[in-house]
């Protein structure tokens, strides 16, 4: 069988879970995405440069219109005839005629209307016996690869997609072209000049520029010049690539960045994550938790975190473990005797003798209800306190008030209890009065019972600003100095030799340890000596931390 088999279900699914993920987990691709996101946003902000592009066809705009009215007075002054007495008017033969001399050298598409709207002369058109002839000039020869220009029209169909560009109105163009289409022609035969952005069918800019041909304020007609606006594309496409080619290495070590990002996240809390599986599948609940808290980070934090708390489980694991122990071994002793006794009883025929084992089986009996009543109220401590919300407990009226109860029922066979506390004495604290009234109650029953009759048990209240301080002293013999710690351990009994046997299970000492622990406090025993050395009793210090002035 291998090891998978042999691997809890759940164990073996988490591990697989985490082998199918590997580098490219969710949180990986979430990361990439985030950080992707924002450098695609800056992607597609650059196919736009709309600044750059609109001061590029301003400019362009500018230098046609410039050679417009420039061409616009050459006609004003050349092409009228003057031969008509009652008008004036561009003649067509010599306006066809300055077209096809002057446009080459212009650069640009020439279109010339009458004042009616007809289309008087058109440089893309050759005019001849057989009809016009459309002329469209051929662009240079540019030698590029099939993936450059691949590259171009992807681009070119990427840019033509974007909204912006969408937005611009098509070219069409008419067989019998009138001034009426086009919009910048109808206010150069109102007196006034024009432009107009349009796209071409294969996406390209178009340029035109409208300017009035006049005479004396008279105007002759309109001169409308065109170009494409390649130059511009291509500038543009220029820079777009320059800046495009940045942002590939700027995405190239954002995604690198993201992945070393991502592993320095993911890698040690799927360390995390395998460790807490095998401690949760119980195989190793001493496993080694990765400690990453040299990073100083949350991640830090978190491994330091799952440590002291698998720490933490071990340790109460372990103590449950003992405490279990314990109390098998604790039980054995009166079920030892119980049994003893029982199975005597049934052969002894004296009464007395009967009397006296049935008297052993009842103190046992007792012995075992103490027992599990103490070590029931034990277990459920740790629980009780983390459950419960602490609330603001006085102790000098709790002190106050359990001396006044052990005074009302004070008799000449018990120690003698006094409270020594000042009047202006405060002592709040947080805390479950409850259970802090039972630690106190068992130090000073404990107290009294190691006490002669006419002993006096001093209950005293003190502290500082930080904390409270509870002492009990008594006069009795007091505690051997190696016993000091080992009094609080459970089941630890060392009673008065005139005592009763069994009347104490031995877990006072430890619940009202556990009870002080949980408030965040700390119990010690110490012995009271006097000038000479001398022990003169034993001394039990609670101490606890004060309540915040702000929380009183």
């Amino acid at each position: 069988m291998t090891a998978s088999q042999n691997a809890p279900p759940q164990l073996t699914r988490a591990g697989n879970q985490s082998a199918r993920r590997g580098v490219l987990s969710r949180l990986t691709l979430r990361i990439l995405a985030i950080n992707l996101f924002a450098v695609a946003i800056l992607f597609v902000g650059v196919l736009y440069l709309d600044r750059y592009q609109n001061s590029l066809i301003k400019a362009e705009l500018g230098a046609i219109s410039r050679q417009g009215k420039v061409f616009a007075q050459a006609l004003a002054e050349l092409a009228i005839d003057r031969q008509l007495q009652d008008e004036q008017r561009l003649s067509a033969i010599t306006v066809r005629r300055l077209v096809r001399r002057l446009a080459p050298t212009v650069g640009t598409r020439v279109r010339i209307f009458a004042p009616d709207g007809r289309l008087l002369a058109d440089s893309s058109l050759l005019r001849g016996p057989g009809g016009a002839v459309r002329v469209r000039p051929l662009q240079a020869p540019i030698d590029r690869s099939d993936f450059e220009r691949f590259a171009v029209d992807f681009f070119s169909g990427l840019v033509n997609w974007l909204p912006r560009r969408s937005e611009i109105p098509r070219y069409r163009e008419r067989v019998d072209q009138i001034a009426n289409d086009y919009q910048e022609v109808r206010r150069a035969l109102g007196g006034e000049g024009g432009a107009r952005v349009r796209l071409t069918e294969s996406g390209e800019l178009l340029l035109s520029v409208a300017v009035p041909v006049q005479s004396y304020k008279a105007v002759m007609g309109a001169l409308m010049l065109s170009m494409e606006g390649r130059d511009i594309d291509q500038a543009v496409r220029a820079v777009r690539i320059e800046i495009l080619g940045v942002f590939a290495v700027v995405f190239g070590i954002t995604v690198l960045l993201s992945l070393y990002l991502a592993s320095s996240i993911i890698r040690p809390v799927q360390r995390l994550a395998r460790a807490a599986e095998v401690v949760r599948a119980g195989r190793q609940l001493g496993a080694e938790i990765p400690d990453l808290g040299s990073r100083h980070d949350e991640i830090g934090d978190l491994s330091t975190a799952l440590r002291a708390m698998t720490q933490a489980l071990s340790e109460r694991i372990d103590a449950i473990e003992r405490f279990a122990a314990d109390v098998a071994h604790e039980i054995k002793n009166p079920l030892t005797s119980l049994r003893s006794a029982v199975e005597t009883v049934a052969r002894v025929e004296d009464p007395a003798q009967r009397h006296k084992l049935m008297t052993i089986i009842l103190d046992d009996v007792q012995r075992l209800d103490r027992l599990i009543s103490d070590i029931s109220d034990a277990s459920r401590i740790d629980a009780e306190m983390g459950r419960e919300d602490f609330q603001t407990v006085d102790l000098v009226a709790m002190a106050t008030t359990l001396a006044d109860v052990y005074q009302a029922t004070h008799d000449m066979t018990r120690p003698q209890l006094v409270c020594q506390i000042d009047a202006d004495t405060q002592a709040l604290v947080g805390g479950n009065e409850n259970r802090l009234m039972q630690i106190l109650r068992n130090l000073i029953t404990n107290a009294i019972s190691f006490s002669p009759v006419d002993a006096i048990i001093t209950v005293t209240l003190g502290g500082d600003a930080e904390s409270v301080r509870i002492t009990v002293d008594d006069e009795g013999p007091g505690i051997p100095a190696a016993k000091l710690q080992a009094i609080f351990e459970r089941f630890y009994s060392e009673r008065p030799t005139d005592e009763k046997f069994g009347i104490h299970s031995g877990l006072g000492l430890s619940i009202s340890a556990q009870i002080i622990a949980a408030h965040g406090g700390r119990i010690w025993a110490e012995n009271r000596l006097d000038s000479m050395g001398t022990v003169r009793g034993a001394r039990f210090v609670i101490q606890l931390p004060r309540l915040p002035a702000n929380k009183m």
